[in-house]
């Protein structure tokens, strides 16, 4: 039988969670428009709303995006979208049309919309976003994963104690960077992904060469837990930034040495990421604007992940499950 693990717990004020890639929070703009926000990866987009009469069935067929709002398309390519999608109304005979919002929608925005609207899910520069609605605020919800033979075959973030009596497909988590994060949508305003809280940052390296880098630079073993590399703690971040140079500039002199670094600014993403390499089952939280957020490894690497809801006998959402791997 495979073994049940108990990941931790988060908390969800707002009622309202995202499930989403967290190595991709640097790109969350809370409550501030793409256009405005300094987290904006610089690629001119546009939102648009579908529109019209047949806009529900017109947008459904159309299938590029969940739902009648269509996020961040790309400048360069809005003339050739919407071409496409005149013509697929008129191959249809859909009463539909395009209208463009005159600034991008922010991201706490985008959850409210498909939470009201049931889409399954949204996207953020393409990356597929998870919205939860109708969570409890009142306390902590547990998170656990199911060992299978190649790593976690599902995790589960329980709602409320009752029978299931449905499940109700939503969308499928989009992963990069190998990582989950289980946040409540309000808080997610409040994260800082790259930025030192507290001024301070660590420079961490690795890899074959990692000791003779070491006697090079005169860097000691860390000591981290979980993360027993070569580098320096809590410096001030100009001279993280410059030993973190130092090292890019290593790379590419004579002789080669092979190695890899990770410059670490003292944010929340990497406070957590630090609980997450210590942690026996690649998991851990920390505490923003009032919630209990969680990053998890996928254990499996990168991947779409499908996301169901289970609901009881009265509508209310019973459990989130996570599908993370198949032992077949």
């Amino acid at each position: 039988m495979d073994e049940t693990v108990v990941l931790g717990e988060v908390t969800c004020p707002s009622g309202e969670l995202v499930l989403m890639d967290g190595g991709y929070l640097g790109l969350w703009c809370g409550d501030r428009s793409p256009d405005d926000s300094d987290t904006s990866n610089d690629t001119p987009a546009s939102d648009f709303e579908v529109i019209g009469p047949d806009a529900e069935v017109a947008a459904r067929s159309f299938d590029r995006q969940s739902g009648r709002t269509l996020y961040d398309i790309p400048q360069h390519g809005i003339d050739k979208f919407t071409a496409l999608f005149r013509q697929h109304c008129r191959d249809h005979a859909h009463d539909a049309s395009l209208r463009s919002f005159a600034r991008r929608i922010p991201h706490r925005d985008r959850v409210r919309r498909a939470v009201t609207e049931r889409d399954p899910d949204f996207l953020i520069m393409g990356v597929p976003v998870v919205p939860v609605g109708g969570v409890p605020t009142d306390r902590p919800l547990p998170v656990t994963a199911v060992r299978g033979e190649w790593g976690w075959s599902q995790i589960r973030i329980g709602l409320r104690e009752r029978p299931a009596v449905a499940v109700h497909r939503l969308g499928s988590i989009g992963v990069d960077h190998a990582r989950f994060v289980f946040a409540d949508a309000d808080a997610l305003g409040s994260w800082v992904h790259d930025d030192p809280l507290d001024g301070l940052a660590d420079v961490v390296f690795w890899g074959r060469d990692a000791e003779q880098v070491a006697a090079e630079f005169g860097a000691q073993r860390t000591g981290t837990p979980g993360d027993d590399g070569y580098g320096w703690l809590n410096l001030p971040v100009r001279d993280a930034y410059a030993r973190a140079a130092a090292l890019a500039d290593r790379r590419k002199a004579a002789p080669p040495r092979m190695f890899a670094f990770d410059l670490r600014p003292h944010s929340h993403h990497w406070q957590v990421m630090k609980g997450v390499r210590a942690a026996q089952n690649e998991a851990a939280t920390v505490e923003v604007a009032g919630a209990r957020i969680m990053m998890a490894m996928t254990s499996v690497g990168d991947g779409f992940f499908p996301v169901d809801l289970d609901i009881d006998a009265a509508g209310y959402p019973v459990a989130v499950r996570i599908s993370v791997s198949s032992d077949d």
